[in-house]
């Protein structure tokens, strides 16, 4: 029987090809009906590929072993390709908004009929893709995002259909400029949130939705355990997180760092989803020294003073 990162990885093939096909077939539908919606759309696939193929590559990166050279191994050239994305897509949403804001004061006549032949084949298209990710959306975060993205690609395809239905019977052509507007507004949102998550990413940031205190009180609760101090948290890439911690230990279980770490840990992945750890015990009652001090951007009282003539 096939892994289930296997199944995922074929759902997720099948749902890029899927989506590769709406891509093209909108491009070419948006040149041929004059439709910019359709072409605002195309644009929204685009963005909603990418993501395919993210969530794709993150599974492949994930099997890949580090290296003396990229100890994390690969998983970070995810959050620079989202950035890069993110950049790209923001400019041509930018573009969107201009073409359409121009159109709508000025607008031109669309032949509806290829553009309700394409829309209708893209939304039957998303359809087929969701469902074959359905199955994998609830025990997977990735395979959700993916999912998502494919039912607000499904959306965007209906907004497309129901103004080239407005055109078609009552020659009303701004209705074209609006909904592209409407789109370009979606990726927009879409960009500036992958731009964001990217950014957060690389600047180390607390995972959204995770609370430092909330993780430092579960630890404490372990038996054992006396405080927690130098907790950070951040993420690796979008689907692994990480932790580091110094963790003061009553002295009486100071021989029992082995199971203190596995309880640390597994509380650490139920709860959290945190995977990846590197915890250091202190007992200041055991050896009475001094516990290392918090990280802190200024210069050392040694070895840091400038000499003045």
């Amino acid at each position: 029987m096939p892994t289930i990162d296997a199944t995922i990885s074929s759902r997720l093939i099948f749902a890029i090809a899927l989506t590769a096909v709406t891509l093209v077939a909108e491009i070419i539908g948006g040149i041929w009906s004059n439709s910019l919606a359709l072409l605002s759309d195309a644009g929204h696939v685009f963005l909603d590929l990418f993501a395919l193929v993210l969530s794709l590559a993150a599974i492949k990166l994930a099997a890949q072993a580090p290296t003396e050279q990229h100890s994390y191994g690969w998983h970070r050239a995810e959050v620079l390709a989202s950035l890069i994305n993110g950049l790209t897509v923001f400019l041509m949403a930018i573009a969107i908004l201009f073409e359409g804001s121009k159109r709508l004061f000025s607008p031109e006549e669309v032949q509806t009929t290829p553009m309700l032949v394409i829309a209708l084949l893209g939304l039957v298209a998303n359809l087929i893709a969701a469902k074959g990710l359905h199955g994998h959306s609830h025990d997977d975060l990735n395979v959700r995002s993916a999912f998502l993205h494919v039912l607000g690609d499904a959306a965007a395809s209906v907004g497309v259909i129901l103004g080239a239905l407005l055109m078609r019977y009552t020659g009303w052509y701004q209705a074209d400029p609006l909904i592209s507007i409407a789109i370009g507004l979606l990726i927009l949102t879409g960009a500036w949130r992958v731009l964001r998550e990217a950014i957060h990413i690389l600047m180390e940031g607390v995972p959204r939705g995770l609370s430092v205190e909330q993780v430092a009180a579960h630890i404490r609760e372990i038996k054992g355990v006396l405080d927690v101090h130098h907790l950070n948290v951040w993420s690796v890439c979008s689907h692994i997180l990480a932790l580091s911690a110094h963790v003061e230990i009553e002295p009486e279980f100071d021989g029992e760092r082995g199971r203190l770490m596995h309880a640390i840990e597994h509380e650490l992945q139920h709860n959290f989803h945190i995977t990846h750890t590197t915890i250091q015990f202190d007992c200041s009652a055991c050896s009475g020294g001094p516990l290392i001090k918090e990280l802190n951007h200024t210069e050392r009282q040694s070895g840091c003073k400038h000499e003045h003539n």
